[in-house]
This record gives structure tokens, C-alpha cells and sequence, in this order.
């Protein structure tokens, strides 16, 4: 099943997905650009409805101004499917008391956030450091692996600037024990190694790219180049793809690319290229698997 904020549906239901995305974000690191706005991440969200768009996952973790206690009502409002996140993010997001407040309790937040919030997350969300795992990313990923082997549910990495992935799955999976098929590396696009790429899918976890980049970022003319990498080496099965929509000057609604990128420009890019049924895959078929468990209370 897919926890979603309204509910536990069958992966059937999820239908085309923007598997990386936010409506609601706050963080010191981004000043006057707070996602924090009900009506624009409506308006988001039905602009990505009214072009097919059915259900998107939203990654922003604990203690980031994730607003779900709103997530229930704009889901049923727009008709999408929303996933939320627990977990946590790098230090530089938060308030140092604020993070010294839940640290020694990290897996039994995160469990209590999956399992008995009164809106439940879907998924947890960690993040490494720039080409290593720091000690606060090693603390988080073991409350991340004890939660996920306490609930079933997904891990998703933030991969800072795409790097340090194989170290991070191999932690995950070798030292914490995480089957790989439930771990999602994200940002992959910003370190765009194919053989890197391709060695993160033939193990089995998911291979997130999200676009369009932000300018700091700037990998999307290499995106399809990635993708077509890993379509061409069988891994087909392993991309998923979202639009990372964290500030609010980026949003379709304020003149940026918003979510409505991802299948009006995008989707037919790849349809084109790459074909349909890699599009299927992308946007239908991946996410579901990605993001279901075989939940246990």
C-alpha cells in the first residue's frame, strides 16, 4: 500500500506522479522565499492536475514548515494524491536548539510520524553531506533504518549536489540492512555519472533525478542523457522524477517552472525520445513501487 495523507491506497490508484516536490517549505537558508502559502500550493496543484497529474510526494521532512495538517484538504480539494515526509534534514535547515530538542529520540519521532500522527507521512526523508556522511546524516539514517524496519516505509536521500550515493547505499543497505528496493537516492541529475547511475539501479534502489534544476544546479541539458543511460542499460524500472520546487519565486503560479513542468515539457520530451512506455514507467509504474510498503503498525 501507499500511505497517502488521506489514507493507505493501492500502488493501481497512484496514477502519474510528481515523485519529488513541495508545497510547503521554510528554511533558514532560503530567506523570503518561504513556500507557506495554502492558496498558491492549491493553484499548484490543480495546474498539475489539470494536466493529468494525479498524486505527488512532498519532501519536506520534520521541523521545515511541512504544514500537514493542510495536506488532507488540498489533496481532496485538487484530487491528487500527496505522500508526506517524515525524517530530517542537514543542520544548516534548522535551529540548533530546535534539533537538540528531538535528538536523542529521532526513530521514535519518525515511527510516531508513520504510524500515529494524525496525518500520517508516507515516507522517510534523510539527507547527506557534500561527498560524505557527516555525523549528524549517519545519526539520522539510524533512526531512518530503525524506523523503516519498524513500519516497512521508504527511505528517501537527499543526495547533496548528487554525490556520495554509493557510500550512502551502502550504508543503508549493507550496514543497516534497508532492502535497496525501498531506499530512493534523490539528485542524481546533479552528478550526472552514468556508470554511477547505473550501478545504484542494477542494486536495486531507485535512481531519483528532479528538473528543472535551479541555476546553482544547472544539469537538465544533461537530464535526458541520464535517463536515456539507464533506459539503455535495462534499468528502465529504477527512475523516478519530480520537480523539487523549493522556493516560492519557482512556482508556476509566481512566473517559475512549478510542477506543471514536469508533464508539459518534460513528459512529451521524453515520450518523444525515449518513447511511452519509458514515460510510463517515470511517471506511473516507478512511483508506485517506490513509495508502497507492506506497512506494520
Amino acid at each position: 500500500m501507499i500511505r497517502t495523507v488521506l489514507g493507505d491506497i493501492e500502488p493501481a490508484r497512484f496514477g502519474v506522479c510528481n515523485a519529488h516536490d513541495h508545497l510547503f517549505l521554510r528554511s533558514p537558508r532560503f530567506p523570503g522565499e518561504a513556500l507557506d502559502d495554502v492558496d498558491a500550493a492549491l493553484a499548484e496543484l490543480n495546474s498539475f492536475a489539470a494536466l493529468g497529474g494525479q498524486a505527488m510526494v512532498q519532501w519536506t521532512p520534520w521541523g521545515l514548515g511541512a504544514r500537514l495538517a493542510d495536506l488532507p484538504e488540498l489533496s481532496e480539494r485538487s484530487g491528487v494524491h500527496l505522500v508526506a515526509a517524515t525524517g530530517m534534514h542537514q543542520t544548516k535547515h534548522y535551529d540548533p536548539t530546535e534539533l537538540a530538542s528531538v535528538r536523542d529520540d529521532l526513530a521514535e519521532l519518525f515511527v510516531h510520524e508513520l504510524t500515529a500522527a494524525p496525518v500520517r507521512a508516507g515516507f522517510i526523508k534523510m539527507a547527506s553531506a557534500f561527498h560524505h556522511i557527516d555525523e549528524h546524516a549517519s545519526t539520522v539514517m539510524s533512526a531512518a533504518a530503525h524506523a523503516h524496519h519498524a513500519t516497512g516505509a521508504p527511505i528517501g536521500v537527499h543526495l547533496e549536489g548528487g554525490t556520495a550515493a554509493l557510500a550512502v547505499l551502502d550504508e543503508l543497505a549493507g550496514t543497516h540492512g534497508v532492502p535497496p528496493q525501498h531506499i530512493i537516492l534523490g539528485h542524481l541529475n546533479r552528478f550526472p555519472d552514468s556508470t554511477i547511475h547505473r550501478h545504484i539501479a542494477a542494486a536495486g534502489a531507485f535512481v531519483g533525478f528532479e528538473g528543472p534544476s535551479r541555476a546553482n544546479h544547472g544539469t537538465d541539458w544533461r537530464l535526458l542523457d541520464s535517463i536515456a543511460a539507464l533506459v539503455e542499460s535495462g534499468h528502465a524500472d529504477r527512475i523516478l522524477l519530480g520537480g523539487d520546487t523549493v522556493l516560492a519565486s519557482a512556482r508556476s503560479t509566481a512566473d517559475g517552472p512549478g510542477m506543471v513542468y514536469l508533464l508539459r515539457t518534460l513528459r512529451s520530451s521524453i515520450e518523444r525520445e525515449l518513447g511511452s512506455d519509458v514515460a510510463t514507467a517515470i511517471f506511473i509504474t516507478n512511483p508506485a513501487n517506490a513509495f508502497s510498503a507492506r506497512w506494520h503498525d
